[in-house]
């Protein structure tokens, strides 16, 4: 099958994760990460708020990573997202990962919050 290279007009995608890491834009990012187009930085995990509200008018959709396995992010966070405008998607970090890069490939407005495997 012939693949073709995804063009992500500048932006920042996830080129991998592993155990405890993951590599945004070519760089390792231990732990838990928060990624926009513009770049990963350290998150402090589901309860770390305030990074997560602070996208608010940035981006329409955040795709949460729950870590290995799928599962429900909290539903007050959930709550407190929707209401300042952020569409939330919870899913298994790999799967949120993928997800990230091919809805910022189609240049929406979106950002991953991933816990690591």
């Amino acid at each position: 099958m012939k693949l073709t290279p995804s063009d992500f007009g500048g932006s920042v995608p996830v080129d991998g994760y592993g155990p405890g890491f993951f590599r945004v834009g070519g760089k390792v990012v231990q732990g838990a990460v928060l990624v926009t187009a513009a770049g990963a930085e350290s998150w402090g995990g589901l309860d770390d708020r305030a990074a997560l509200t602070a996208l608010a008018g940035r981006v329409d959709v955040l795709f949460i990573g729950m870590g290995a396995d799928v599962a429900h992010a909290p539903a007050d966070l959930v709550a407190a997202l929707q209401a300042v405008g952020v569409a939330v998607e919870a899913m298994a970090s790999p799967t949120a990962a993928r997800t990230y890069n091919v809805t910022l490939s189609e240049g929406r407005r979106v950002a991953c919050a991933l816990l690591p495997l």
